[in-house]
């Protein structure tokens, strides 16, 4: 295993902290306000992108025209310290990583740099990979995988996919990777382990001769 790529939303923090939350309020309102759509035709719209597209930004690109980057800044403009603060668990753990690892996202550089900076755990992911990597296509479109992989000069089974979603490891899989998930267990035969946390991910990869003590 060559290199570690994590996912970010309800992954490296645990989902109860609901910053999809705010999220959601900043793209209805965006969708209202800056779009000019109906506020009764939001959700259904929202939902029909997702289904599409993978994503509502995707949607409001192919039938709005929307400005990718006026979107992104508008969504994740929000204050992040109200919902996570250090967590030293999962900082213990990655800086006892000795293999690179990556931020993989469907969501923007900045909100990435926002939730990696106030969980303390910035500095041990080498870059970011944002939904900027394929040209706005999401997770679990093969796109942006095979683009990260280019970026990465490296295979899929050369690294680990540490993911939320079961959608998203499944096309992991598709590419030879390891998939651990994070979260209530579920169940897809894709799926090579299930932590209840991030942090708990650490012996695993220790018993793989991944992870080695920097003190």
């Amino acid at each position: 295993m060559k290199a570690l790529l994590f996912d970010l939303d309800n992954t490296l923090y645990p989902a109860e902290k609901n910053l999809f939350a705010l999220i959601d309020v900043r793209i209805n309102r965006y969708m209202q306000e800056v779009v000019g759509i109906a506020e009764e035709q939001v959700d259904t719209l929202r939902r029909q992108y997702w289904q599409e597209y993978g994503a509502t930004l995707q949607g409001l690109i192919r039938h709005y025209s929307t400005d990718a980057e006026e979107y992104l800044e508008y969504v994740h403009r929000f204050d992040i310290g109200q919902r996570l603060a250090p967590d030293i668990e999962l900082i213990e753990m990655l800086k006892n990583i000795d293999k690179p690892c990556f931020i993989f996202t469907n969501g923007s550089r900045q909100h990435a740099e926002q939730v990696t900076t106030a969980l303390g755990i910035r500095q041990y992911f080498d870059e970011i990979f944002d939904i900027r990597i394929a040209d706005y296509q999401p997770k679990p479109s093969p796109l942006p995988y095979q683009q990260v992989l280019n970026r990465l000069g490296l295979q899929g089974k050369d690294c680990a996919m540490i993911e939320d979603s079961l959608a998203n490891l499944k096309t992991a899989k598709d590419f030879g990777m390891t998939t651990l998930l994070v979260g209530p267990e579920q169940t897809g035969s894709f799926v090579d382990a299930n932590f209840a946390r991030p942090a708990e991910i650490g012996p695993w990869l220790k018993s793989r001769g991944t992870q080695n003590s920097k003190s």
